[in-house]
């Protein structure tokens, strides 16, 4: 016995030989406050551990004494210790940097620089910023950063975009998590934060305004976004938050939300580490029930639709309203006429037609809160397996992260977003000089529908008994003495009371109804929004920089990605199977620093191809310039080119909007089946008149004045864009000012037309199907040749007042340019406020463990174009505001925070809902 003790005795002491414990505690220099989520890393080696909410560290390293840790935080000074003896207690004071040009970012260059070497404007977020933000969520929060604009159309799905051109469907921003590109690969826009990440494994976030194809890519037109997520080897335990409070709407009322999370990630050696986080929000959407008409039929493309107000006419078209598009002429006839057939049926008496006037009739329609509960919903998760061969830099990876949930999304119309599912899945290979992945990223639609056409075919049920009824209840008030609007009350009001023709929200008729049309994926009988689209890409990077001992930085890389379209023909013409094609490109990149490193060098050129266009080669030219030995003034300016290849819908969509059939302006897309139609896309872009010309037509009855067109297939759209910019420190003021200007050729559009379904435009066959309405409304996907320009700048204050606040301050400018007689037909859709103004006030440590911010927004009045709707949106000032606590012993923080403190509703764009104010408290804990 005596010996096997020994033995044992002998086994463990040689296991602990070698081992050395370290612990402590990360404290502030300023306040002596502990800092959480500060990295603590054995030099040259991978291993390393995060401090808690407590500031506190422990760390088990089986190398002998004397070895190196160094301590980093975003926002402070790193720190190298040696440790030089077992069982070491650390007492490591951080000191905050002078200025935020310390902070290092990767996405402007592809490698680590701090922001004063950046040669490009650049926003930036990190783990600090998520105790500070006023919003319930961090990605709301990044409406406060200079130069950004969030678009709000849902609780769950916010659209970010910079310098103008914005949509809910920004196909010109790119979004990625880690590198991948979260987009949507049928829609080529990002959901918002759908399928994102989680406040609990966040690291940072990182957002350039402008172009930046040069070494991103098709897409990166407007703007990237980088979301990195933090190691499992470097933040281990467990995180948790939990999130609840109200939303509050005049339309909604008040509703209560919940979100809640969690991650944990854990090092089983220095080779192999694993992480997972799940998170879970729910509530209520923002209600959207705006009732009037937008009306363009008097109006020109670039001015404002007239509003009209609810029931202003037989035909009103409420834009939150549903069915109501449902009307006589619809079916080729106008009242008078419907009317005729009912007096030879014998349905109304002889003679009584002649009471009838000759104008359209629609039904009354259902308002948008009978298709859909607003149900907002998230659920995402990530699951992270990482193994490092040789317990160094090289880093194996595998990757899996989905989102599902619902939301509202408006594009052509208001769609209900049900179920749906988003997952990517990742594979990648990397070390500090290179790296090499591949994902594939999947989407179903799950249960979507789109709601307008769910109403359209709602009403469309025993349609012609409410025209009859409508027809008799005119009659009987025109008898009675009634004038014409009286009557025509009291004819709509007789045919909406039969519910056996009228069904009711919530009725066993309406539900059926209801369930039908929305599994059915037919427009003109369903609203099903089918998708099952899939994205393959593979990218690669070589920095040669430390072959070439760090004199040059020298970077190549490549990309290549392969659609694959399947939406069974409810939103492209894959009526007969997927529609599959690729694209790919490659760029190089090269830094050179000279003068003492004050100053800097760089140039990139990428070459891209899609296979349906001509390659495109995209340069960026950069200096940056440190005037001072101290670098606390840095001057920066850039030439950047960029394009963007045209999206999936404009090159293979095909769908009845309601309002004209959307058709993509592929070569392989012009003869496909469209719906609703027997015409083909071959006739549409060779053989219409333009809607501006039909319109003139209409009004004067002149065949002079109409115009034919062919319309151009759509080409890739190019951006030349000039930067200049300085960021500097006087005393404790920080500055960051950019100015640029930016030149578009071949703008993608959309133009409207209308096209003869018999004739021709090269002669008065064409006439002739206008006067008789035999024709069909159609948009078209193309190239502006007008002179197109927008214009801006930022500046940014920031400074530290009494010690402990934080103050800042920012200003924002947007210009458009561009001559609408150039290009009468086409709208630009700047969709963005000329002037914003943005002020933050806070401290992370008002009071011992206390912390608050305040927010508060100002944007000018902008005009919004888009296929619903064209408004003006009036300026607005919007408050946020929040404070938070942090409990040591519990290694917990609690806040209370609230947005739209003023409670004065807002919309982003006509058609969407006003936004409300939101109320929130929340735990977060942090092992």
């Amino acid at each position: 016995m005596n010996k096997i003790l020994a033995v044992l005795a002998l086994f463990c002491g040689s296991i602990m030989f070698g081992q050395t414990s370290i612990s402590g505690s990360v404290t502030d220099s300023n306040n002596q406050e502990p800092i959480p989520g500060v990295n603590v890393k054995v030099v040259g080696k991978s291993l390393g551990a995060s401090t808690d909410f407590d500031g506190n560290f422990s760390l088990t390293v089986s190398d002998e004494v004397p070895f190196s840790i160094e301590f980093t935080f975003v926002g402070y000074q790193s720190q190298i210790v040696e440790v030089t003896s077992t069982d070491t207690e650390l007492q490591i004071v951080l000191v905050e940097n002078a200025t935020s040009l310390d902070e290092v970012v990767v996405s402007a260059s592809r490698t680590p620089e701090s922001i004063r070497e950046s040669p490009v404007t650049i926003e930036r977020i990190g783990i600090k910023d998520l105790k500070t933000s006023t919003s319930s969520n961090y990605y709301d929060s990044m409406e406060n950063l200079k130069g950004i604009d969030l678009n709000r159309g849902s609780l769950t799905f916010n659209s970010i975009n910079t310098r103008g051109f914005a949509t809910f469907s920004n196909t010109r921003f790119v979004q990625l998590v880690d590198g991948m590109d979260t987009a949507s690969p049928a829609l080529n826009f990002v959901l918002g934060n759908l399928a994102g990440v989680s406040q609990l494994d966040l690291q940072s976030v990182e957002i350039i305004p402008g172009a930046a194809s040069a070494l991103y890519g098709a897409n990166a037109f407007n703007g990237i976004m980088f979301m990195s997520t933090r190691s499992p080897f470097d933040d281990q335990g467990v995180s948790a938050y939990a999130k609840t409070g109200l939303t509050i709407q005049k339309a909604a009322g008040d509703h209560v939300f919940y979100d809640i999370g969690v991650r944990y990630a854990h090092a089983f050696s220095e080779k192999f580490a694993i992480k997972g986080s799940l998170t879970y929000l729910k509530g209520t959407d923002w209600y959207a029930n705006d009732t009037s008409e937008y009306s363009n039929d008097f109006t020109a493309v670039g001015e404002p639709d007239e509003i009209l107000p609810y029931r202003s006419s037989p035909t009103h078209d409420g834009i939150n309203i549903y069915g109501d598009e449902v009307s006589l002429g619809a079916l080729g006839l106008n009242f008078n006429e419907f009317a005729q057939l009912l007096e030879a049926g014998g349905l109304i008496p002889d003679g009584s037609s002649n009471l009838i006037p000759a104008v359209n009739v629609a039904r009354t329609g259902y308002l948008e809160q009978a298709f859909t509960d607003y149900n907002a919903e998230s659920l995402k998760y990530d699951i992270t397996a990482v193994f490092r061969p040789n317990a160094d830099d090289l880093e194996i990876s595998l990757n899996t992260r989905g989102g599902y949930g619902s939301t509202i999304y408006q594009g052509t119309n208001r769609y209900n977003i049900k179920n749906f599912l988003l997952q990517n899945h990742k594979i990648e290979v990397r070390n500090n000089d290179f790296f090499v992945r591949a994902y594939m990223t999947t989407e179903d639609a799950g249960d979507s529908y789109d709601m307008r056409f769910t109403g359209i075919n709602i009403a469309k049920y025993k349609a012609q008994e409410w025209f009859g009824a409508y027809t008799g209840g005119y009659l009987q008030a025109i008898l009675g003495g009634a004038n014409n609007d009286q009557a025509h009350a009291a004819g709509r009001a007789l045919a909406d009371s039969d519910e056996t023709t009228t069904p009711r929200p919530g009725s066993d008729l309406f539900n059926e109804l209801f369930d039908e049309i929305t599994s059915d994926g037919d427009l003109s009988t369903g609203s099903k929004f089918i998708d099952k689209t899939s994205m393959i890409v593979g990218e690669g990077n070589y920095n040669f920089a430390r072959l070439l001992d760090d004199k040059w930085d020298l970077q190549v890389g490549g990309s290549y990605r392969r659609y694959s379209l399947n939406s069974e023909g409810t939103i492209f013409t894959d009526y007969d199977g997927p529609i599959n094609y690729s694209e790919y490109g490659a760029y190089v990149q090269a830094i050179k620093k000279l003068m003492d490193d004050r100053l800097k060098l760089q140039a990139s050129i990428r070459y891209d191809k899609n296979e349906f266009y001509d390659g495109n080669f995209s340069p960026r030219a950069s200096i940056t310039y440190a005037v001072d030995e101290a670098r606390n003034h840095n001057l920066r300016t850039s030439y950047q080119t960029g394009f963007r290849y045209p999206t999936t819908q404009d090159l293979f969509i095909g769908l009845d909007s309601g309002q004209g059939i959307l058709v993509g302006s592929s070569p392989d897309n012009l003869d496909r089946d469209l719906p609703s139609t027997d015409l083909t896309g071959r006739k549409v872009y060779s053989d219409s008149y333009t809607l501006s010309s039909v319109q003139e037509f209409q009004a004067t009855g002149n065949p002079a004045l109409l115009v034919p067109i062919q319309t151009g297939l759509v080409q890739p759209e190019k951006i030349q864009s000039f930067d200049l910019g300085y960021r500097g420190i006087f005393g404790k003021l920080y500055i960051d000012v950019n100015g640029y200007y930016s030149k578009y050729d071949d703008f993608i559009s959309n133009t409207f037309v209308v096209t003869p379904n018999d004739g021709t435009t090269a002669d008065a066959s064409g006439i002739a199907d206008l006067i008789s309405g035999n024709v069909t409304g159609f948009q078209t996907y193309t190239n502006s040749k007008a002179d197109i320009s927008s214009y801006g700048g930022s500046m940014g204050l920031n400074t530290k007042i009494f010690k402990k606040l934080d103050l800042g301050l920012s200003y924002t400018l947007a210009k458009f340019d561009f001559d609408q007689e150039s290009d009468p037909d086409f709208a630009a859709g700047f969709n963005t406020p000329e002037h914003k103004v943005k002020f933050s006030l806070g401290s992370q440590n008002l009071a011992k463990n206390l912390g608050f911010n305040i927010n508060i927004r100002w944007s000018d009045e902008y005009f919004w174009q888009s296929t619903i709707a064209n408004a003006v949106i009036p300026q607005r000032t919007v408050g946020d505001a929040q404070i938070n606590y942090f409990v040591p012993k519990m290694n917990s923080l609690f806040k209370i925070g609230g947005s739209n403190l003023g409670g004065k509703e807002y919309q982003s764009a006509p058609g969407s809902p006003y936004i409300g104010s939101q109320f929130f408290v929340s735990w977060v804990f942090n092992q």
